[in-house]
């Protein structure tokens, strides 16, 4: 069964100022990756718009309408020092936060096994009242809850492996015993959050990983602390917050792994999920701001979902 690629052109519109690092660049540099030929199997589709009741599982109505109407006639405004927002951005977040549910309903619905959204701005940092560090809808934890809620699912798993906590995708599904958040990330490092004693209801790991570590520290903490925990959850579907900025050329922090690290994440969360949730695998971009290891994660990532055995 085919691996789906969701996309969409709005993602080129997300402007933000000179010397951002989430640029348009980095989508470009995705897209041309997978526009070689080892990537010409994947099932392409066009994002598509969320429902607002998705939208309304993660976000109240006021934080929802706040933003919209934050939306510059032109040029770029600030809701923080990190986070922008320009004409095109609320569309391209929107139809970020759109495709994560599509490619629920696609793998849920038999149409592929595995998804990769290919969409930004990212998502896993906006939390259920207050945009950050780039993100404006937490969009893996919307596709998360479209899977409970929309499908009818009994248990998930979200799976983080950007260098960043994802403070946004646990602030919003730490209080339901039916999502599992486990996150790999730099600690200390912005945004201060993802300490281990951050369990939510019993459904939260955190895995902090000191300054300079590598892919012997990052290893262990997936194959002794998150991997296990997320096998008792038995999750019907896995979803992936995929960052690649744990990779030593990044320039946002400060770990040490490579491109191999990443597939080898890759094809354990592959076999967790083959043994758990049917081989059924959602994985939404988050992170990555080297564009050479951005490029060289992207394509370890979803070569390894398109070579795992369905």
């Amino acid at each position: 069964m085919t691996v789906a690629l969701i996309t969409h052109p709005t993602t080129h519109t997300h402007l933000t100022p000179e010397g951002h690092p989430e640029r348009v660049a980095r989508i470009e540099a995705v897209e041309a990756a997978l526009s070689a030929p080892a990537f010409a199997a994947l099932a392409r589709h066009d994002a598509r718009l969320p429902e607002a009741a998705e939208l309304l599982r993660a976000h109240p109505h006021d934080y929802l309408d706040r933003i919209a109407a934050a939306v510059p006639a032109a040029g770029s405004i600030a809701l923080d020092a990190d986070t922008h927002m320009s004409p095109g951005s609320w569309q391209a977040a929107l139809r970020a936060a759109g495709a994560g549910c599509q490619a629920v309903d696609l793998v849920l619905g038999g149409h592929a096994r595995r998804a990769f959204v290919a969409m930004r701005p990212p998502g896993h940092h906006a939390e259920r009242t207050r945009p950050m560090g780039f993100c404006l809808l937490s969009s893996i934890a919307i596709a998360a809850l479209h899977a409970l809620d929309g499908h009818g699912l009994s248990r998930i798993a979200v799976l983080d492996f950007d260098v960043h906590h994802g403070n946004g995708t646990q602030d919003v599904l730490a209080r339901d015993p039916r999502a599992f958040f486990a996150s790999s990330h730099e600690f200390p490092l912005w945004p201060g959050t993802g300490a281990a004693s951050e369990t939510g209801v019993g459904n939260v790991v955190n895995a902090p990983l000191p300054n300079n570590s590598g892919s012997a520290e990052l290893r262990a903490a997936w194959r002794d602390v998150i991997l296990p925990a997320a096998a008792k959850h038995r999750p019907e579907l896995i979803l992936i917050s995929a960052g690649f900025d744990a990779d030593a050329r990044d320039p946002l922090a400060s770990l040490n792994a490579n491109t191999e690290d990443f597939a080898w994440l890759t094809a354990q969360i592959m076999d967790l999920a083959q043994e758990h949730a049917q081989g059924r695998v959602v994985s939404m971009l988050e992170g990555g701001y080297d564009l050479a290891a951005l490029t060289d994660g992207v394509r370890a990532h979803v070569t390894t979902m398109m070579e795992t055995p369905a």
